[in-house]
């Protein structure tokens, strides 16, 4: 999730119902690590093309980003999210108590494996590969032809990307990879995000 917290919500027009009350909890909690409009406004675009299958999320936090999610979700789409952090777990819950499409799970993101594989995952909460933490696997986790997002990175300047002055080891991991057709996208002049197709 980004780290520009919930700011730059105000003001931001035509927001689901959903994520305006997850907006709320999370600026009520002082949690700084919501998805940014731009990505959700993405998460949105990206889930409308998942009807009867079944999305993923690693890092529920306070349930914005799988608020977008959910918004834009085809009918008798399942989608699934996971959050170690109790507390956040709570929220999320309660937030999306009565909307049947979702299902909460609290736990490592490793736990989230056994809901796929997936239409739409979106790695914001581990699994990314960034710092020593190992990147998950695509085929173990997408469905042929599935769709992943990796989120939080700076828009690339040059070639390769760089990260405090060295590769971008994990980004040139997701645009590199094999097994995906991989792009990053520019949302906002210092947010980018890595959009990926499982080739399968």
């Amino acid at each position: 999730m980004s780290e520009n917290g919930t700011a730059e919500y105000a003001g931001e027009p035509g927001l689901p119902e959903l994520v305006r009350r997850a907006v709320d909890a999370a600026a009520r909690a002082g949690f700084g690590c919501s998805c940014h409009p731009a990505q959700g406004r993405l998460l949105q675009l990206l889930a409308g093309g998942v009807t009867g299958g079944t999305i993923g999320e690693t890092g529920t936090g306070f349930g914005v980003g799988l608020a977008w999610l959910a918004a834009g979700a085809g009918p008798g789409t399942a989608l699934v999210s996971v959050e170690r952090d109790a507390g956040r777990h709570a929220a999320a819950a309660e937030l999306f108590d009565g909307t049947p499409s979702v299902t909460l799970l609290r736990g490592d993101w490793t736990e989230l494996a056994a809901a796929g594989p997936f239409d739409l995952l979106v790695v914001d909460g581990g699994g990314q590969g960034k710092g020593a933490e190992p990147p998950l696997e695509p085929r173990a986790w997408l469905r042929p032809g599935g769709c992943l997002v990796v989120d939080d990175f700076t828009p690339m300047t040059s070639w390769p990307p760089t990260f405090r002055g060295k590769p971008d080891e994990a980004r040139l991991h997701w645009l590199r990879h094999p097994d995906l057709l991989a792009t990053e996208l520019r949302l906002t002049p210092d947010l980018a995000t890595v959009v990926a197709r499982y080739r399968g």
